[in-house]
């Protein structure tokens, strides 16, 4: 295979492709699904829709979508009794399918059951029964009415939901389903909140593990000139299991919120009302990146990005806002397990009232890069989701994905220069606006949905950018490179096994005593840089060149002792090895001021042929 190019390390500034979309697989529904949720398990092709009244498992392939309908309607006694209590709107009086979650081998389901939310468990993608296990209320877990925003999150066994607060309902953040202790947040710890999204994120320690939601919550302080809301990220740790009987007894003992900005510095220009949050972690430390999806009063959408290492140092370090007494023992709301002997001594009586009234820190959580990324477009965002690529160079790179109210998906590459859109593709029959979006990094698929379709698109859909080099370049995609020797842009996992197939056998050169030897490799770019090395060796060997192969001689201060020579070309940061030699000697070291007798046109002549 040829020497791969890396196309997104060309700097282009605003320069993207607009693609209208060949026939992807998708699904139409029968009638508008206004109010849709997904879910989807990573590495399969089956995605779950839950919409009014009907749950919708949907197998997709290359070639089309097979579908399975599974009513879930309210009976007419429960819509009569909505109705009577005057929902939000008339045709919120059914069942809306809300929560889809997998905790372990329990698939549970939620929807909003005209007013009266219920919950149940989805067996053999068939049939919905009664919960079985350790649940909180349904109401806990599913708004009642599809308007309500909720917020769900299954991990290490357990449910975590969040409902955002509407009419006398104050909103909560909770355990609602598994083993362990179901517990709640205290009403004073919760403004009004407007849920945006959640997010585990990992550590080396399980123990230390923690849960961040996010949230808008109304301001009570805000001036009349000011916006209403405040942007926040909530904090609690997965080993919490509540206080003691006197204290918390059933709710969290580590909750801790923080204040987010978005705006332009200092500024008055800012974006207060977080509507979505993505968040992408390294598996095994606090490392990543959160997307938040911002817009103001006037309903302009932003998008900013945080460190995961700042949010965590803030929560780690900061003040607790309103409480100036120095703080003894360990630190208010830090993740250790709880220990059961506990009795509930004076210290931890002392740490749970100041988590009890001053869940807040001081230090606010401001953006990577102090603004929002710049993104070249006027286009309202509806929906994100986020993917981090390992491109052939070895380096990591984040992609967004943005829906927008026309039904477009811009594809945002995101690194320390700023934000780039690659390419924006109109997907649908109609400009429905993006409701949501899932994505399935192991597959390379993202899951988009509409009021009235839905549909799956390649996450490396590298043919789009044309069948020459310098197009693949240009689109600057990480999920993409160029292959020279078949001349087509084509997907990183396709490089990635061309690239294992660089790591050759190396073949063996017998040399006889008092001879020199030349070793040829191919030059496939002059682009490149070419040099050899041993292994266990610091050294690089120079290349002399000669037509269009980089030669191994010898030299003064490099004699060919034994070992394996390897040919490696750099470019652009990418590093591959051409060929490899194998020397083993029969007689002395290789003289360094012999030259071969042999003529080196004839050698390299020899050496095309061998190669080939």
């Amino acid at each position: 295979t040829a020497l791969l190019q890396i196309g997104f390390l060309v700097l282009i500034t605003y320069l993207f492709i607009i693609f209208v979309s060949a026939e992807p697989p998708r699904f139409h529904f029968s009638k508008a699904e206004n109010y849709i949720s997904m879910y989807h398990q990573e590495g399969t092709d089956t995605l779950y829709v839950g919409g009014r009244a009907n749950i919708y498992v949907l197998n997709f392939t290359d070639h089309g979508v097979t579908d399975l309908q599974i009513p879930a309607a309210s009976d007419e006694t429960a819509k009569n009794t909505c109705r009577a209590k005057a929902a939000p709107l008339e045709m919120e009086c059914d069942n809306f399918i809300t929560v889809m979650q997998k905790v372990n081998d329990t698939f549970i389901v939620c929807g909003t059951n005209a007013g009266s939310p219920r919950c149940w468990m989805l067996v053999n993608d068939t049939v919905l029964t009664d919960v079985q296990g350790h649940i909180s209320s349904a109401s806990d877990i599913s708004p009642a009415y599809p308007s309500q925003k909720s917020i769900s999150l299954a991990t290490d066994g357990s449910l975590y939901s969040a409902l955002s607060s509407v009419g006398g309902h104050a909103g909560s953040i909770r355990r609602t389903f598994g083993p362990q202790k179901l517990l709640k947040t205290e009403n004073i710890w919760l403004m009004n909140p407007q849920f945006a999204g959640a997010a585990m994120i990992p550590t080396s320690l399980r123990d230390k593990e923690e849960i961040y939601f996010f949230f808008s919550e109304f301001n009570k302080t805000a001036r009349v000139d000011e916006e209403p809301y405040r942007a926040r990220i909530g904090r609690v740790c997965m080993v919490d299991e509540g206080g003691i009987k006197a204290l918390l007894a059933d709710s969290w003992t580590t909750f801790l919120k923080a204040r987010v900005m978005c705006g332009a510095g200092n500024t008055q220009q800012q974006y207060n009302n977080l509507r979505q949050a993505v968040v992408l972690t390294a598996q095994d430390k606090r490392a990543g990146v959160l997307y938040g999806l911002f817009s103001n009063a006037w309903g302009k959408t932003v998008i900013c990005a945080y460190s995961i290492e700042d949010i965590d140092r803030a929560f780690s370090t900061s003040k607790l806002k309103g409480y100036s007494s120095p703080l003894t023992g360990m630190r208010p709301g830090m993740c250790v397990r709880k220990d059961p002997s506990s009795t509930g001594g004076h210290n931890d009586i002392k740490n749970l009232g100041v988590i009890r009234y001053h869940p807040e820190i001081e230090d606010v959580i401001r953006p990577v890069g102090i603004a929002p990324l710049d993104l070249p477009t006027d286009d309202q965002i509806t929906h994100a989701v986020a993917d981090i690529v390992l491109a052939v160079n070895d380096e990591h790179y984040s992609v967004l994905y943005l829906g927008t109210e026309q039904g477009k998906i811009l594809k945002v590459l995101h690194t320390s220069d700023g934000a780039f859109i690659i390419s924006q593709y109109s997907l649908f029959h109609n400009e429905s606006p993006v409701l949501s979006m899932v994505i399935d990094s192991p597959k390379g698929h993202l899951y988009v949905g509409t009021a009235m379709e839905v549909q799956r698109l390649t996450l490396a859909d590298c043919g789009r950018y044309g069948d020459t080099c310098r197009e693949c370049i240009l689109s600057r995609d990480p999920y993409c490179g160029w292959d020279r020797l078949q001349r087509k842009c084509i997907p990183i996992p396709c490089l990635s096994s061309a690239l294992k197939l660089r790591k050759t056998s190396p073949k063996e050169v017998l040399v006889p005593r008092n001879t020199t030897v030349f070793l040829p490799c191919p030059v496939r770019s002059f682009h490149a840089t070419y040099r050899w090395e041993r292994d266990n060796c610091v050294l690089n060997y120079p290349c002399l060149f000669s037509g269009d192969f980089c030669v191994l001689g010898p030299a003064v201060d490099t004699p060919l002792k034994e070992g394996v020579f390897r040919c490696m070309a750099s470019e652009d940061g990418f590093k591959v090895e051409v060929i490899s030699f194998r020397l083993v000697n029969q007689g002395p070291l290789l003289a360094a001021s012999v030259l071969c007798s042999l003529g080196l046109s004839l050698l390299l002549a020899a050496a095309t042929l061998w190669l080939h």
